[in-house]
């Protein structure tokens, strides 16, 4: 990895204006993604508003989905994005919410920590804030932070001022900070108008920041009068304010950014004129925009349905998937609870491969199970993820006579002994603690020969996982009989990890969560390998 000239870590602050979802979390992995194609180790942080503690509770049809690092955090969703695009795993210390700093602070001072002081925002939240950046950018050359919700939010005052006073902690010339706002097209007047942009610019001039650079979202390309009425507001060079329009893929934003005059500044900035490296980048781009002549169809039976954030990871490991083996892919959403019933089977048919990802409750289970049995009967190809996998499992007892075959988590009562997927006895009474979830990376052991160890080209692996029931063991004799074979399971054999489908060409499903560790210039292989059988 290349230093930076000044021998210290760098720091890049990323706000928004305007309003939320404006495209600061995928703006700062863009720029993450240049630097890091200039040979820096570079890192990312998240520091939001909320004041949950962590991720686990928020509802994914609001706020997307929960993503979880490998040290075992629920987290908000732009941690994917870091991932996909820096390829590095994040942390714990990756993401800071404001409830997880109030308790900490609650805590400390319950315990006589501050000796009788006046527990304030000011130093305490904001000097606990610089503390957990300073944490998460150990070992980096250029360490970014986004900072959650939008300026003038009351609730995000403190991280402003923050990252102000972080300058005076690491020097001016260490810190740079990067707005990002939205311009919006009036159609009836037929013009873009900024004054939304400017009141969010004086906003956090008031707060003390003066942004080295401006980013502008638009809906269309804007003329250049924009970023120079823009420019003149915020007191920066033209230069310095880039323009981001809508496009059709995420992964050519660091292309947009890389034609403006940013690189010119984000060089000085860490005293490197160096070009980056982003051919395999390019590569994808071609590959990912790139029209085919073979489509693939691929449902995804889903039950969080109406914002496809919900399973992005998901989405975005099957589109690079399907880049990588040069097929268009067809992305048909299912709804799990339309599937329950006579006659909604056709809904499946035509497809050319089924993926079930996770979701916790009952609502839609009887439609995941009914897409599970659907693909065993007519042999198609099947991924499972966390719960794709354990109504596959309930599928397949079924299937072998176990009418009432069910999961303790969906209702199903102790006194049927059918709970064929349960929760542990060591784990019961535990279920509103977190005490019983797994969450975050753990080893499998695959069984030689298996269809999923050639797929992976190894039997010893590593998987993030987020779940709280496991595949209940006494059922493993109807699970055969039903049509799947286990073929992992945790290191000491208790746990079930992988089933397929022996009568299949492919149908496999894990109890863990892979779409977390795909990347789009490094497909995880089950993708890849779903996407080749489905193309069949």
């Amino acid at each position: 990895m290349r230093e930076n000239k000044q021998g210290k870590c760098k720091y890049i602050f990323v706000t928004g204006g305007v309003l939320s979802g404006v495209g600061k979390g995928i703006t700062a992995a863009s720029i993450g993604a240049i630097l890091k194609a200039k040979g820096y180790k570079v890192t990312m942080q998240k520091c939001d508003p909320y004041l949950n503690v962590d991720a686990g509770l928020l509802n994914p049809v609001e706020h997307g989905e929960c993503f979880v690092t490998a040290d075992g955090v629920e987290t908000d969703l732009d941690l994917g994005h870091y991932e996909r695009f820096l390829d590095f795993e994040t942390s714990r210390y990756s993401i800071t919410l404001s409830g997880a700093i109030f308790k900490e602070l609650i805590e400390k001072e319950r315990r006589g920590g501050f000796r009788g002081k006046t527990v304030q925002l000011i130093p305490h939240f904001t000097n606990l804030v610089q503390e957990k950046i300073a944490k998460a950018s150990e070992n980096s050359d250029i360490h970014i932070v986004e900072i959650g919700g939008t300026i003038g939010d009351y609730e995000g005052l403190s991280f402003i001022e923050a990252i102000r006073l972080f300058a005076n902690k690491v020097g001016l010339s260490n810190c740079l900070y990067i707005s990002v706002v939205y311009v919006p097209w009036i159609n009836t007047s037929k013009e873009f108008k900024t004054k939304p942009a400017q009141n969010a610019l004086k906003d956090l001039r008031g707060f003390g920041i003066i942004p080295d650079i401006v980013c502008t979202r638009t809906e269309r390309p804007a003329p250049k009068e924009i970023q120079d009425k823009i420019a003149g507001f915020a007191g920066i060079d033209t230069e310095a304010v880039v323009n981001l329009p809508d496009i059709k893929s995420v992964y050519d934003v660091p292309f947009n950014v890389l034609k403006s005059g940013v690189l010119e500044i984000l060089n000085e900035f860490i005293g490197d004129d160096s070009e980056p490296d982003m051919a395999r980048w390019k590569e994808f781009s071609r590959r990912r925009n790139k029209e085919y002549k073979r489509t693939v169809k691929v449902g995804l039976v889903a039950k969080y349905v109406g914002n496809e954030d919900t399973y992005i990871c998901v989405t975005e490991a099957l589109k690079a998937a399907a880049a990588w083996e040069q097929v268009n892919l067809e992305l048909v959403w299912v709804n799990a609870e339309e599937l329950e019933g006579e006659g909604k089977i056709k809904e499946l048919e035509g497809l050319d491969g089924i993926v079930v990802p996770g979701g916790f409750g009952v609502r839609g289970v009887e439609g995941k199970i009914l897409a599970a049995d659907y693909a065993l009967e007519h042999n198609m190809p099947y991924l499972g993820l966390c719960l794709g996998m354990q109504v596959a499992v309930i599928a397949a007892c079924r299937k072998a006579g176990v009418k009432t075959a069910n999961s303790e988590e969906f209702g199903a009562s102790e006194e049927e002994k059918n709970n064929v997927i349960y929760i542990m006895p060591g784990q019961k009474g535990k279920e509103s603690t977190g005490a019983s979830m797994r969450l975050g990376s753990y080893p499998a052991v695959l069984e030689k020969g298996s269809k999923v160890a050639k797929i992976y080209g190894e039997t010893d692996i590593v998987e993030r996982h987020r779940h709280r029931y496991e595949v209940n063991r006494k059922f493993i004799r109807e699970i055969e009989k039903g049509g799947l074979k286990i073929t992992g399971t945790s290191p000491d054999g208790k746990l079930v990890e992988f089933v397929e489908a022996l009568g299949c060409d492919f149908f496999i499903a894990t109890q863990a969560h892979p779409e977390f560790r795909s990347r789009p210039l490094e497909v995880h292989p089950l993708f890849k390998a779903f996407i080749k059988a489905c193309k069949k």
